[in-house]
């Protein structure tokens, strides 16, 4: 036995090698699949210059689209909403933005973003729906007039839907439509959208609103601080 076992191990090791020249060969005669493209794009040096946007992450995050405006695209002066409809600081300011649009005419851009604080108002989320229903039908600044404009009304009840229904019959829709639309995932999405913008752009609170980008002071969405703002800028214009 022992004088057999030089002739094993020389036998094993030249199995061993044959096998290994076997699988060297066969590697290389099977491609290598190349390495996927990275899905990451390299920042470009060239930037240019726009409206200041009051934190850059918002810039990826452009909220649902298209956005709810009024007044012309090109307006010198963009005020950016983050609104809650059962937020009561919000239907104060409502009456205050209706002035400004009225009052600088063909000057300024109103744009209303969704932000309902939830489970803080227990409507929010539903008024919100409501509106963005609404607005599949081409009537969201009709719902969202008579939202603000009856906030107490709705606010206290136990189920505020009827209510909303009965705005959307006021206005004109089509309520088979508007019911399925309230729930539906396009309305959901448009909300989800608006919020992750306003997450981006640093909103906690409503209101919160942006002129060209820059974050207004909580107490200068008063009228007449408000009216100085945009005065100011489109002096600066």
């Amino acid at each position: 036995m022992k004088r057999a076992l030089p002739f094993l191990i020389i036998g094993t090791v030249l199995v061993i090698a044959v096998a290994a020249a076997l699988y060297l060969k066969r590697s290389a005669s099977t491609p290598v699949a190349p390495l996927p493209a990275s899905s990451t794009t390299p920042a470009s040096s060239n930037r240019t210059n726009g409206p200041a946007t009051g934190n850059e992450a918002a810039a990826t995050e452009m909220g649902a689209t298209p956005p709810h405006t009024h007044g012309p695209a090109d307006a010198p002066v963009t005020l950016e909403e983050f609104g809650d409809f059962e937020c009561p600081p919000c239907g104060l300011l409502h009456p205050i933005l209706q002035t400004m649009e009225k009052e600088f005419a063909g000057r300024i851009r109103i744009v209303f973003r969704e932000f309902p604080l939830v489970p803080t108002h227990v409507h929010a989320l539903a008024a919100a729906r409501s509106a963005e229903a609404a607005g599949l039908q081409g009537k969201f600044w009709e719902m969202h007039d008579l939202l603000y404009e009856n906030q107490k009304a709705w606010h206290d009840a136990f189920d505020a839907r009827p209510i909303f229904e009965d705005y959307a019959t006021r206005i004109g829709l089509n309520m088979e439509q508007f019911r399925r639309d309230s729930s539906g995932e396009i309305v959901a999405q448009r909300i989800f959208l608006d919020g992750k913008r306003g997450h981006a752009m640093g909103v906690s609170g409503t209101p919160t609103v942006f002129m060209n980008g820059r974050e207004v002071p909580f107490e200068s969405l008063a009228v007449d601080k408000l009216r100085a703002l945009i005065q100011a800028q489109l002096n600066a214009k």
